[in-house]
Parts: C-alpha cells; sequence; structure tokens
C-alpha cells in the first residue's frame, strides 16, 4: 500500500511533476506551497480520485507553521511516509560588502526550510518505523565557482543535513537523501538563458521518477547520499 507523502513547493515545475507520478502510483498526497492558485493548479491535473490534501499559504521558514502542517497530514492520513521538499531559491553574487542580504536569504529557502520540514516529519516516521525523506540540493553544494558562496553554502548545508538525518535514524526504517539536478528543462530556465544549449538539460518528470524510487519500499538501502540528477552530455 503505498504511503502518505508530503510535496511541498507542490505548485513548481519539479514539485508539480512528483506531485503528478506519486498520485498516478496511488500514493495518498499533501500538496504545500504558499501560492494558493498554483496549488490548486496543480492538484486539478492529479487523476481522477486523488483527492490531496492542500496545504496553501504554508510559510515553511516558520518551524511552527512547518510543525502544524505536519500536524494536519497526520490528522488527514493517520501517517506521514515521505516527505519530498522541493522548495528553494537561487541567488547569486560576488563575496562583497552587502552580500549578507543574499547569504540570509539562501540560507532561508535552502537551509532552514529543509531542517524545518525535516524536524516536523520525523517524529510521525520514528513512531511507524518508517519514513523517506528526499530534499533538492545542488552541484554547487560540493564545490562552488565565483558568485556562488551563499547559494553553494545553503546546499552544502542541505548535503550534511541529510547525512545527519540518514545516521541519526539509521535503525529507524528512515532514509534521507538528496538529488543533485543539473539544469532543469523549465519555462523559467529557457527565459533566462534564451542561448542555452538545451538538449542535456534534465525533465522535471525524470528527475520525478528518481524521486519516486527513493520514497518507495524498495528504497530502503539508499540512505545519506547525494544523487546527481545531471541529465546527458
Amino acid at each position: 500500500m503505498p504511503t502518505p507523502v508530503i510535496v511541498t513547493g507542490a505548485a513548481g515545475n519539479l514539485g508539480s511533476a512528483v506531485a503528478a507520478l506519486l498520485a498516478a502510483r496511488g500514493h495518498p498526497l499533501a500538496l504545500v506551497d504558499r501560492a494558493r492558485e498554483g496549488l490548486e493548479a496543480t492538484a486539478a491535473t492529479l487523476p481522477a480520485g486523488a483527492d490531496p490534501l492542500l496545504l496553501p499559504e504554508v510559510d515553511l521558514t516558520d518551524a511552527a507553521a512547518a510543525k502544524a502542517m505536519a500536524e494536519a497530514v497526520f490528522s488527514r492520513f493517520g501517517a506521514i511516509g515521505g516527505l519530498v521538499n522541493t522548495v528553494g531559491g537561487f541567488r547569486t553574487g560576488p563575496v562583497i560588502d552587502g552580500a549578507l542580504e543574499q547569504w540570509s536569504l539562501m540560507m532561508l529557502l535552502n537551509a532552514t526550510v529543509p531542517l524545518n520540514t525535516s524536524v516536523a516529519v520525523l517524529p510521525a516516521m520514528k513512531a511507524a518505523g518508517f519514513g523517506r525523506i528526499v530534499h533538492i540540493a545542488a552541484a554547487p553544494g560540493l564545490k562552488a565557482g565565483a558568485n556562488q558562496a551563499a547559494y553553494a553554502a545553503s546546499k552544502a548545508a542541505v548535503l550534511r543535513l541529510v547525512e545527519s538525518i540518514a545516521e541519526e535514524h539509521r535503525k529507524d526504517g528512515i532514509t534521507a537523501n538528496c538529488i543533485l539536478p543539473g539544469t532543469i528543462d523549465t519555462p523559467q530556465n529557457r527565459a533566462a538563458m534564451p542561448n542555452a544549449k538545451t538538449d542535456g538539460w534534465v525533465q522535471p518528470a525524470a528527475i520525478a521518477r528518481l524521486i519516486a524510487f527513493l520514497v518507495s519500499d524498495e528504497a530502503g538501502v539508499v540512505t545519506g547520499g547525494a544523487i546527481p540528477a545531471t541529465g546527458r552530455g
């Protein structure tokens, strides 16, 4: 029986692709996003009978809001089998006077949200003896380039968070992993990089298939991983 899964950022390109695939595979879903209209649009594309729990306007940078989200999901489904967190942000800039604002924003979106959502779901998962946590990291979390200090540091924090959760809950039936995507083929990225070669860009649906595996029963031996999803060269 597929377990209930929370998908955060479910109105986005990747989040909506994950929601569509998990719904098709029979997972009860809780869809979370700040954008109410986008969340409703994602829900409208799901298979008939999916009946997801919609949680709009949730500020996951706030620990109390994340906890309330998890409580609402548990109240509806009686379990939280998986968390797929696709919330994040991207900013670049040099390490100069004024860089603190960008640093704080990247840490809030890319590091604090994964922490808050993980903390919120772990008690229910531990009690059940089963859980699957998937966050989205990025290759700069392994090695930063110029103008990537804030972004890379925030994604490195995701890697260390996932590794720690994996070790802390190795005997609890809970896994924690993160994905390192290549450039995702989205309308926004195409608009931002109109002259880029897009042949090797990664389709959201392809990443969704990887995530669907990671939240499955079969992925119980995969934990603490930073899994590249960089597409074709």
